[in-house]
């Protein structure tokens, strides 16, 4: 699959938030319960929210065919703020080429660690993929404490 990977725009907006609910509502369903993953999804339609990413992190997208099928953003310290694969491009290398443009950007920033809350879904993934687990924590969304994990990286 030729994927372009590209930075964000505020254009693509919505569908950003789209890929964000749906994925959060098929593919995380299975780890967290159903008040969780409505609560965690319903950030979707914060707009400015995701206006001030685009502006202020490093947010790229990967796409296919001119559709949006993933995206991830990097903050200046080497904050992974987001990652998301839309749900029917799961597990085809997408999450793999979005991390690289990151390490690239983080080495970039003179980051000497990538750093990250990751979900129980994207878990396996980031400890494929040289993250640690620092520690479990519980992460407030909106109403309610999401368990996730603290990960860490470190930049060569």
């Amino acid at each position: 699959m030729k994927l372009e990977i590209r930075q964000a725009e505020n254009s693509d907006i919505l569908a950003i938030t789209q890929l964000f609910y749906e994925t959060i509502q098929t593919i995380n369903s299975k780890d967290y319960p159903q008040e969780e993953i409505d609560d965690w999804s319903s950030w979707h339609s914060a707009h400015e929210k995701w206006n001030t990413r685009i502006i202020e992190q490093y947010f790229i997208v990967a796409a296919f065919d001119s559709k949006i099928i993933g995206f991830a953003s990097l903050a200046t310290d080497g904050y992974l703020d987001l990652m998301f694969i839309h749900k029917n491009y799961q597990r085809q290398g997408i999450a793999n080429q979005l991390l690289a443009e990151l390490e690239k950007k983080a080495i970039a920033q003179n980051n000497q660690e990538i750093y990250s809350e990751v979900s129980i879904t994207a878990k396996p993934f980031f400890e494929k993929q040289g993250f640690t687990v620092k520690h479990k924590q519980l992460k407030k969304s909106r109403e309610r404490a999401l368990e996730n994990y603290y990960m860490v990286k470190q930049m060569e």
